[in-house]
């Protein structure tokens, strides 16, 4: 390991560290990590950098369950039902931190492009693309006035409204492998659109993850369509 790939390691583990810190104490942390308390004081709060074997343990620790905690412990659900996740889709360098543990806990197959629906959906995506090292696009409600060809997916929904999608024809190509993902999924009906977005593409499914699903209707729907892996990190009662 030279210099750069050391420190861009430790600078990881704090990352993680900080992140971890903004819902648990210090002695909470230390069970979690086992690392002292003093010490890891020091690293959330920049005094000193943990050493290249500490920050490794950081790093490659921080699994599904840590995550899952983390996350709902950041989102809010209403009376009716209705999720509050800003904290989480704000928040770029804890996404990044489910991209390899997403990938690991349901098996998904190295995409070549990582789709989602504007708006919320895009910084979920943008972290999964970079782990991948794949494209990252989505679709959105209206077309683009310089674009040419799209792909359109559109569907009449529960209540009544018809929503339609539109994804230029050129950011998806035959034969890619496609990951469909999304910060939350409730009824299913975004991720079909989605879905139907890779199939006429000609693309293939490499899976469809969500950061929070809402019951297991959305779930079921999307695992109807693909025999790729469908999951999501955190499921809350609807």
């Amino acid at each position: 390991m030279n210099r750069a790939e050391k420190a861009a390691l430790q600078l990881r583990a704090v990352d993680v560290l900080q992140m971890l810190k903004e819902t648990r104490t210090y002695d909470e942390l230390a069970a979690l990590t086992g690392l002292p308390a003093g010490d890891l004081n020091r690293y959330v709060n920049g005094h000193v950098l943990p050493s290249s074997d500490r920050a490794r343990e950081v790093v490659e620790g921080v699994g599904r369950d840590e995550l899952a905690e983390e996350l709902g412990a950041r989102i809010r659900v209403d009376d009716e039902g209705y999720v509050d996740n800003s904290a989480a889709v704000f928040d770029q360098a804890f996404l990044d931190l489910v991209a390899p543990v997403a990938a690991d806990a349901f098996d998904f197959d190295r995409p070549d492009a990582v789709l989602t629906a504007a708006t919320d959906g895009i910084t979920l995506a943008a972290s999964m693309a970079s782990y991948f090292g794949a494209d990252c696009v989505y679709a959105k409600k209206s077309k683009e006035t310089a674009v040419e060809e799209f792909i359109e997916a559109r569907q009449r929904l529960q209540s009544g409204i018809e929503l339609t999608y539109y994804l230029p024809a050129s950011a998806l190509g035959a034969g890619d492998s496609v990951l469909v993902v999304d910060d939350l999924i409730r009824s299913g009906e975004t991720q079909e659109l989605l879905l139907d977005i890779v199939a006429e593409a000609g693309a293939d499914v490499a899976g469809v993850f969500a950061l929070i699903a809402v019951g297991d209707e959305g779930k079921e729907r999307a695992a109807e369509r693909t025999e790729a892996p469908v999951g999501a990190l955190v499921d809350v009662d609807p």
